[in-house]
């Protein structure tokens, strides 16, 4: 409901499934949306010869992709931010540069040719950048994801590049140490001056650094808390959920 503009989920028969729109119903009625309830869209801009390109949303698409009850004809609506289908392959692609709507690094920083980026979503063309993986997780701790495009890319970059975090602990398979990294970025992000370029001319302010860590919330307390929360919790945090998916073990 949320990436199709509908806002939330309003009610859902015990066997829905996303490609049963049927069987869910949202808050917002498609016909009814506000600029508000399109916010949190995912967004495209429309390149030569009228194909769309991601410019936010592959990992949610792939989420939606990869599910039992998703799939390549999943039907969702996304949020065109741009029409630059009369433009040749060469200028659109140096106006995507210009406006910052693509993000064409590997995972160690190198710049990748557009010619190579992947052309559709799903995790076999996906690579992990762990650095922008540690910094997905430090959301509402020691930055606020705004509209920015690729705003984790930024920031996961800086953790890589800058030497402002250290890192050197860090075992990506452990909750606790995990955790412990998350406290460190995110209290390095918050120490960043606001107008400290992070990468790419991008500034701390512009990418959501926030005035206090976990937004002045205890570390028991708020997003903190939540993410502290182990998978025999009742309400397990999402970095639990995702330690749970990287063993393998079931869900």
């Amino acid at each position: 409901c949320e990436a199709n503009g509908q806002e939330e989920a309003a009610s859902a028969l015990p066997n829905a499934r996303l490609d049963n729109p049927s069987s869910f119903t949202c808050t917002v009625p498609v016909g009814q949306e506000t600029p508000d309830t399109i916010a949190p869209m995912k967004t495209v801009v429309i390149g030569p010869g009228g194909v769309p390109y991601l410019t936010d949303g592959h990992h949610t698409l792939t989420s939606f992709y990869e599910t039992a009850d998703g799939g390549p004809n999943l039907h969702l609506r996304l949020r065109v931010v741009a029409n630059l289908s009369d433009l040749s392959p060469a200028d659109f692609w140096a106006r995507m540069k210009a406006e910052k709507w693509v993000w064409n690094y590997d995972v160690d920083g190198n710049e990748v040719p557009v010619e190579q980026l992947p052309s559709g979503v799903g995790l076999a063309k996906f690579q992990n950048d762990k650095y922008r993986s540690l910094t997905y997780f430090a959301r509402d701790i020691g930055f606020t994801p705004g509209t920015i495009p690729f705003q984790e890319f930024y920031w996961g970059a800086w953790v890589r590049d800058s030497g402002s975090v250290d890192i050197s602990g860090w075992d990506a398979n452990n909750l606790t140490s995990y955790l412990s990294t998350v406290e460190s970025v995110s209290r390095a992000q918050v120490a960043a001056p606001k107008d400290a370029v992070i990468d790419s001319g991008r500034t701390a302010a512009e990418l959501g650094a926030l005035d206090a860590w976990n937004d002045g919330k205890a570390a028991t307390k708020g997003e903190f808390g939540k993410l502290s929360a182990p998978y025999s919790d009742d309400k397990p945090g999402k970095l639990a959920y995702a330690l749970q998916y990287k063993m393998g073990l079931p869900r």
